[in-house]
């Protein structure tokens, strides 16, 4: 017993250390070494797309990873009836992103806008190829989408629960991006406080509207 101990610990000290990520430049003009993949699911939570994810796109600095499934874990237990999906995240080597402006230094995750079917149900928006994995949704006037309406208070839990874990591991949310019009809906659920006193929102119209899903920029230090 104690020389198989022995051979174990010799074969684990050998093993090669996981290189760390490191981000450079920005999220708008950046690249990532040593990226780390989103998984596909967990409890409470899926990708917006596997054919997207085969094709390398949910890749993200390890940091951002530990705070994303640490946020999810915290909702299992405190939100256990809501369910999450995340979308785009990045490429491998980060770098342009297309068609995102951003997401080129491991830095940035979309999240798909959490819903309510029309029993109150936590459901997801659907992502299919032919509508663009979602990203060609466009709510209507009512900010509705085929009777799917949004899950602020959801949605606000999960910002909070990403703010939170961003300081346990010892960073920070730079900002997150959401339709200016609907930020409202998110301000008046029970984190509102919590959420005008914490979180950046850009508070500019960008260039996609920002209703089917959430931007959020993680304030990791980077190399220039």
């Amino acid at each position: 017993m104690g020389r198989l101990f022995y051979l174990l610990s010799i074969y684990f000290l050998s093993l090669p250390a996981v290189a760390q990520s490191i981000c450079y430049g920005t999220t708008s003009k950046g690249r990532l070494e040593n990226a780390v993949e989103l998984p596909r699911n967990g409890k409470n939570f899926v990708t917006y797309s596997d054919v997207a994810r085969l094709a390398g796109r949910s890749y993200v600095h390890d940091k951002v990873r530990d705070i994303v499934l640490a946020a999810y874990a915290d909702l299992a237990k405190s939100h256990s009836d809501k369910v999450y999906k995340y979308a785009e995240t990045g490429l491998a080597t980060g770098g342009k992103f297309r068609p995102h402006k951003t997401h080129q230094n491991g830095l940035s995750v979309d999240f798909m806008t959490p819903m309510i079917d029309q029993t109150g149900h936590s459901v997801h928006l659907p992502t299919y190829p032919w509508n663009k994995f979602g990203y060609n949704i466009e709510l209507d006037k009512n900010n509705q989408y085929d009777g799917l309406s949004i899950d602020y208070p959801a949605m606000a839990a999960h910002i909070v629960a990403l703010h939170k874990q961003a300081r346990a591991h010892g960073v920070g949310l730079w900002r997150v991006i959401f339709a200016p019009e609907l930020q409202k809906g998110l301000f008046k659920t029970q984190y509102g406080g919590y959420l005008k006193q914490h979180i950046k929102f850009s508070k500019r119209r960008s260039w996609v509207r920002h209703d089917e899903h959430y931007h959020v920029d993680f304030a990791v230090p980077c190399r220039e």
